[in-house]
C-alpha cells in the first residue's frame, strides 16, 4: 500500500478538501504519524500535519501561529518524495507560498484545496469519502473545535498519567 492511501492519510485529505476541519486533519494525521515515525519531527508528515494547523490558525486569525506553521510544513514539502505523490507538487508549494503571503499580509483565512493529481489517490478518497465525512458540524463548531469538543478522555488520560508519576 503507498502510504498516502493508508486509511488515516485519506481521512486527511477528506477533513481538509470536503469539510475544511484542520482539527481532524491534525488528530488523523498525528495518529499516522505515530504509528510510522513516532518522535521523527522532520518527518514530512509532520509537514501535512503542520499545513492543516497553519490552516486552523488562519482561519481563527492567529496569524503568527497560521505563519510559522505554514513556514514549517513548507520546509518539509518543498522535497518532491512519496509523500507527495498523488499531488501537483508545484501546485502545493504555490499552495503553501500563496498561504505564507495572505498571513503575512494579514488577508482573511481562504479555503485552499490540496491539489490532488489524477489516479490513485484520487479514486481512494472518492472511495473512502463517505465512510470518513463527519456528521454535520457547523463552522463555528469546527472553527473553534479545539475548544469546544469533549475533553473528558484527554482529562482522563492525563490524570492517570499523573498518578503514574507520584
Amino acid at each position: 500500500m503507498h502510504p498516502l492511501t493508508h486509511p488515516l492519510f485519506l481521512q486527511y485529505i477528506i477533513h481538509f478538501n470536503e469539510e475544511r476541519d484542520f482539527f481532524e486533519c491534525h488528530e488523523v494525521g498525528e495518529e499516522y504519524w505515530k504509528e510510522i515515525a513516532p518522535k521523527d519531527k522532520t518527518h514530512p508528515l509532520t509537514g501535512w500535519i503542520q499545513l492543516a494547523v497553519g490552516m486552523y490558525h488562519w482561519r481563527r486569525s492567529n496569524y503568527p501561529g497560521a505563519l510559522r506553521s505554514f513556514i514549517r510544513a513548507k520546509a518539509k514539502l518543498a522535497e518532491a518524495s512519496i509523500w507527495t505523490e498523488g499531488f501537483d507538487h508545484s501546485e502545493l508549494i504555490d499552495l503553501l507560498t500563496d498561504s505564507i503571503q495572505g498571513v503575512t499580509d494579514r488577508h482573511p483565512y481562504e479555503n485552499r484545496e490540496l491539489p490532488l493529481l489524477p489516479g490513485e489517490l484520487i479514486r481512494a478518497v472518492e472511495q473512502q469519502k463517505q465512510q470518513y465525512l463527519s456528521p454535520g458540524y457547523d463552522d463555528y463548531y469546527i472553527m473553534h473545535k479545539h475548544r469546544l469538543r469533549d475533553r473528558t478522555e484527554i482529562i482522563e488520560l492525563r490524570q492517570q498519567k499523573k498518578r503514574r508519576n507520584l
